[in-house]
């Protein structure tokens, strides 16, 4: 159930980053897509994304925990190239998404898990 939650309010946060304009760059068609880009967000950063850290783990270690920032534009890109009506343009704006869904994703858990 907790899974649900979050997908629906990260579909949310996508849709008001979306309508507001707040990151300039990023670019979706649709609340559907928007739905959408949170399921596959989701399923990203539970299968791939911890493939990545491990094959990582040198550069991590070496950058002393900034290489993750990379990991999480990496999975942006990933969603970008997957989801037709959703597009991101440059990596300072895929950056500032990730971060921004990173940041919601802690509040959720921070917030569901107690």
């Amino acid at each position: 159930m907790k899974w649900i939650i979050k997908i629906i309010v990260l579909a949310l946060v996508v849709i008001i980053i979306d309508r507001m304009k707040l990151l300039p760059g990023i670019f979706i068609n649709s609340i559907t897509t928007s739905v959408v880009l949170a399921l596959v967000l989701a399923l990203l950063n539970t299968f791939v994304k911890p493939v990545l850290t491990v094959l990582t783990i040198p550069i991590t270690v070496i950058t002393l925990g900034l290489f993750l920032l990379v990991i999480n534009v990496i999975i942006i890109y990933i969603a970008d190239a997957l989801i037709g009506g959703f597009r991101v343009d440059g990596f300072l704006s895929a950056f500032w998404f990730s971060i921004v869904l990173a940041v919601v994703n802690w509040l959720l858990s921070a917030i569901l898990d107690n």
